[in-house]
């Protein structure tokens, strides 16, 4: 058991029941009263995120969360198949828990799969830039540079996103994945 001020940004704990990450903390003390602790979290098997209100004499229990590097196979419909390249182990993942992330993989990608208790599959850690192949564009207009010199493309894997004028059909280029916008030439 852990009191709630040596909660740190990125430890995952368990209180009543359900399983937090921690995101940001504050600590408030005033006089003659217990320390405050306001913990910003996200529930991992959610995502949702949420403020808890603590005082210093609250117990959590820290719990670690196993980070298992695995290989991306294919999209099965409503299942995305992953494989564990040392056991050759493959689990499927519900494609609606990775809406988001399912717009960045790519066959053969190298992610990291979230296991709570050896058994339980939270999600997908994606690295924070991913190369993603333009198959369509826009053409660029000349002197079309009044505002941001930008245009749609669309990615292999479905991905709209802007980039700039010179990006075309056929390149591959960096995506951001925690924002899904155009970061450089791959």
């Amino acid at each position: 058991m852990l009191n709630s001020t040596e909660i740190k940004p990125g430890m995952c704990f368990t209180w009543e029941g359900e399983l937090y990450q921690a995101l940001d903390i504050q600590l408030n003390k005033t006089a003659m009263a217990k320390m405050k602790v306001k913990v910003k979290v996200k529930n991992p098997r959610t995502g949702v995120v949420k403020d808890l209100s603590l005082i210093s004499g609250d117990k959590v229990e820290q719990v670690y969360i196993d980070k298992r590097e695995m290989q991306y196979l294919y999209d099965a419909g409503d299942m995305l198949c992953f494989m564990d390249t040392e056991t050759f182990e493959q689990i499927e993942i519900p494609a609606a828990r990775l809406e988001w992330e399912k717009q960045f993989l790519t066959e053969s990608m190298m992610v990291n799969v979230q296991v709570f208790e050896g058994n339980e599959i939270l999600g997908v850690l994606l690295p924070d830039k991913v190369a993603l192949e333009i198959t369509e564009c826009e053409p660029a207009v000349k002197g079309d540079t009044a505002t941001s010199a930008s245009k749609n493309a669309v990615c292999s894997t479905g991905l709209q996103i802007k980039v700039p004028l010179f990006i075309e059909q056929g390149e591959r280029v960096l995506v951001s994945t925690a924002d899904g916008k155009y970061s450089s030439r791959a």
